[in-house]
């Protein structure tokens, strides 16, 4: 296996299992009313509806790394269009904190994953496309 492929197939299940995992806890909120991890906030009708929304499309994205780690070269793109929903989440996560939502140190280890797995995604395409202009 090209090195190339594997640290797509690297980056595009990591990126499902990262979903997955936010997926369950956003809908966990939605559905359940369950208590926010990050900010220990106990969800409101308002809330719950923007969390069902939410998990809902993490679900999706999830699917769709799942989806392109079929055809890996073909689909990496997924990952830049993904690098993208990640810098609006972290931009999300910001706005958290600047507005005592949350606070630095819930926030922290989350911002920290979206910065490496944009710098896995990045690295996996760019390697990737070498590979493309390279045959």
């Amino acid at each position: 296996m090209k090195r190339s492929t594997r640290w797509l197939h690297i980056s595009y299940r990591v990126g499902a299992v990262a979903d997955g995992i936010v997926a369950i806890v956003m809908l966990g909120q939605a559905i359940l009313a369950h208590e926010s991890p990050l900010t220990r906030y106990v969800p409101e009708v308002p809330y719950r509806y923007a969390m069902g929304l939410a998990g809902s499309l993490m679900l999706g994205w999830t699917v769709l790394l799942l989806w392109a780690d079929r055809k890996p070269h073909e689909r990496r793109g997924v990952l830049m269009i993904t690098n993208l929903v990640i810098v609006g989440l972290i931009g999300s996560g910001i706005y958290a904190l600047y507005s005592g939502f949350a606070t630095s140190s819930s926030m922290a280890p989350v911002l920290a994953i979206q910065v490496v797995l944009i710098a896995l995604f990045t690295y996996s395409y760019t390697i990737a496309g070498r590979d493309v202009a390279g045959d």
